[in-house]
């Protein structure tokens, strides 16, 4: 490889698209990871074809990777490759046209609408802390936020009065994000009589907060939601993405145009919000399989 299109992407991912440090460590890594492969092949990066890169994902999956970790690695190399083609460092993108392999497509885990609703009536909404977690969990389920961009937001990022909240995703990009009034009811509640009583004398631009005036943790939060799990008899092991992946399926399964669920989500890819129309598919082939007399 005459160039170092390692450092060069690297450099982009930090400066043009302002990824986060950890996006841009494990962006390197795993494309680092494609270089020794092309090495062993001995071909150049630049050179190999979407066989070459599918033989890679077979052996990462071959080796033990989990469906997740391959499906992550390749996001990161199709995006290097892209970066490559905009710069015309190469002619061709052998990514194009590739899709994830069917072994690397785990469809996401989702809870039911009766799983939801147990889990949203789990927190004890007359105390501040739960009524903190119960507000939370009910923006978390109205917009399909990320856990970091659900515990990052501010005060001034929520607009009551429009029902919509403001955040930050990856790479920067901000988006609005509709609230919903089951949703805004629980955040005015929370905002209106119990955040104060949460810092004290305190003071923290986060919506949501702790008694030590910071923010709500994502590992905090995540601790919280299993635990109001648990008491909602949810069997599942329960995360916050979990929530977002019921978002998406549910706002689909109701008829949402898909566009729309990309925008909300934050994909910049509409491949990466296609996945949840494949579960929508396999819940009516369960539905059907479930309830057709000749099924």
């Amino acid at each position: 490889m005459s160039r170092d299109f390692l450092a060069e992407f690297t450099d982009y991912l930090r400066v043009e698209k302002g990824s986060s440090r950890n996006t841009v460590l494990a962006y390197r890594r795993d494309v680092r990871n494609l270089l020794e492969y092309a090495l062993g092949l001995g071909k150049p990066v630049e050179g190999l074809r979407p066989e070459d890169i599918s033989g890679w994902l077979r052996s990462l999956s071959d080796d033990g990777l989990s469906p997740r970790s391959c499906v992550r690695m390749m996001d990161a190399v199709r995006g290097f490759y892209r970066f490559l083609a905009v710069s015309r460092l190469i002619a061709e993108d052998p990514m194009e046209l590739m899709s994830s392999p069917s072994f690397l497509r785990p469809l996401p885990r989702y809870l039911d609408r009766d799983e939801v609703e147990a889990l949203l009536a789990a927190p004890d909404a007359g105390c501040a802390r739960g009524a903190r977690d119960k507000a939370m969990i009910e923006v978390l389920y109205a917009t399909g936020l990320r856990v970091s961009e659900l515990v990052g937001l501010l005060v001034t990022q929520v607009d009551l009065d429009r029902g919509v909240v403001t955040c930050v995703g990856k790479g920067s990009r901000e988006r609005v994000v509709p609230l919903g009034e089951v949703a805004r009811l629980h955040l005015d509640g929370y905002l209106a009589r119990w955040r104060a009583r949460i810092l004290g004398r305190r003071r923290s631009n986060h919506l949501f907060v702790t008694g030590w005036g910071g923010p709500m943790t994502r590992q905090g939060f995540w601790k919280a939601l299993r635990a109001y799990g648990v008491k909602a008899g949810v069997e599942k092991p329960l995360s916050p993405h979990m929530l977002r992946h019921s978002f998406a399926t549910h706002l689909l399964e109701n008829g949402a145009d898909l566009r729309a669920v990309q925008v909300m989500l934050g994909h910049a890819c509409i491949s990466t919000t296609q996945i949840y129309t494949h579960v929508t598919r396999e819940r009516l082939r369960q539905v059907y399989d479930r309830h057709h007399p000749r099924a």
